[in-house]
């Protein structure tokens, strides 16, 4: 029982962090600032790979993340703000 609440209390926050993090390359996408979401990719990144390599997620994951964000980040370059709208959700084509 201590240990669940140890675990927890240690990989409770790094989750968090991951979900903030993809939350808020949402809200930058949909306002479609593209110099902003492209300065923040990097520490985007490094929080994903912080929780791949203490096991929080799965590496698919992990790279399906990761490979979300830099497709909707072509799309947003590309076609805008409306392109990005199913990819960034997960959507599939």
């Amino acid at each position: 029982m201590r240990q669940d609440i140890k675990r927890r209390a240690r990989n409770h926050p790094l989750k968090s962090a991951v979900k903030t993090v993809m939350k808020n390359a949402l809200k930058l996408m949909k306002e479609g600032k593209v110099e902003e979401l492209k300065k923040n990719l990097p520490h985007i990144y490094s929080v994903i790979d912080t929780a791949l390599k203490k096991h929080l997620l799965h590496k698919n994951t992990a790279a399906r993340k990761k490979s979300r964000l830099a497709l909707a980040l072509a799309a947003l370059e590309k076609g805008g703000v409306k392109a990005v709208a199913g990819i960034a959700a997960g959507e599939s084509k």
